[in-house]
């Protein structure tokens, strides 16, 4: 025989699943629709577009998890009302606390996997598309385009005549020097490639010519590499302790946390407050699923919007204690006195 523990559960899990997944599906077009304005400015290729999207994939469980706890415990409850299956459970002996329970416990497991992702997965994940951004922006700088003018490499100014795959063909290269010493380099053909970091052009099969008001000197090499010689910042990560640690003194940052706190909490803070309107007697209240799962929602997230853009430890402290007391009254009020 099941019991009641166990089919709140199993009816809680199969509308969460149900909901969980078009929600995610929703989420992941927007951050899809980010990822496609960025390839307005860098090239990625279809598996790096992967890899970015993978980069998203905590924020998206963060959003969406709230808002499906939200949805299926108002379905489940409603639907269990609708069918007189509370109402039997009730007149068997069974409080409505006792019931309440089991949903509580799953929202503090909800809380539990929230906190992992906003405080633990979610700085690294920014982090490394941070990284991805960065590397891919410094490698357009030496994506040469055939027969451009006002190419640069380093401090050199490059033009090439085409190319054919990874290989350049007719290049010539021009620099000038402090002392006035202009050089000149033609090859036949070249790459460019990055190792450790560091990007160098190889030209095969050419000649160089060095001017100075006196003097001309020429050269032919069979190979010659030239090395970015420009300074480039390394994307610096920092360790998750490092990263919030800055919040005492980045107020944004301080924002963001107490925002990551206070929807890591939803699950738990309105639960009662749902099930305040969704426990109800069908013969005499109507089912109002989607007002329920709107407006509380809304609620929340106002909040969570308000703390993200001005809130302070005080002010967030406030806004739970006060979701706690309006989700305890509420439910003392409509439900538990009846129940």
């Amino acid at each position: 025989m099941v019991s009641i523990r166990s089919y709140l559960s199993i009816n809680f899990s199969k509308s969460f699943l149900m909901i969980f997944i078009p929600f995610f599906f929703i989420i992941s077009l927007i951050y899809l629709v980010k990822i496609s304005l960025l390839t307005a400015k860098i090239q990625i290729t279809f598996s790096e577009l992967i890899q970015l999207f993978s980069y998203y994939i905590p924020a998206i469980i963060f959003y969406a998890l709230p808002i499906s706890f939200i949805a299926s415990v108002a379905t489940v409850l409603l639907r269990l009302s609708s069918d007189n299956e509370l109402i039997a459970i009730f007149s068997l002996g069974y409080s409505v606390k006792r019931l309440i329970y089991p949903l509580l416990a799953i929202a503090g497991l909800f809380s539990i996997l929230l906190f992992v992702i906003s405080f633990g997965a979610m700085p690294q994940s920014k982090q490394l598309y941070a990284s991805f951004k960065h590397i891919k922006t410094e490698e357009m700088a030496f994506n040469i385009i055939p027969e451009e003018l006002g190419q640069k490499f380093g401090r050199h100014y490059i033009y090439i005549e085409s190319q054919k795959k990874d290989l350049y063909e007719n290049m010539v290269i021009f620099s000038q020097d402090k002392n006035n010493s202009n050089q000149i380099f033609s090859a036949s053909r070249g790459d460019i490639k990055k190792e450790d970091g560091v990007f160098s052009l190889t030209l095969l099969n050419g000649k160089g010519y060095t001017f100075t008001p006196k003097t001309i000197q020429q050269i032919d090499y069979d190979t010659l590499r030239v090395f970015d010689t420009l300074s480039r910042s390394r994307y610096q990560f920092e360790e998750i302790s490092s990263y919030w640690k800055k919040s005492f003194t980045d107020d944004q940052r301080k924002r963001k946390l107490l925002f990551f706190l206070f929807v890591s909490l939803i699950p738990p803070l309105s639960l009662y407050i749902i099930a305040s309107f969704t426990i109800i007697n069908p013969r005499y209240q109507k089912n109002r699923s989607f007002v329920i799962i709107g407006l509380t929602t809304g609620f929340f997230y106002t909040i969570a919007s308000v703390l993200n853009k001005v809130g302070t430890i005080w002010l967030t402290l406030t806004m739970i204690t006060l979701c706690i007391f309006i989700g305890y009254w509420l439910f003392q009020r409509t439900i538990s006195r009846y129940f």
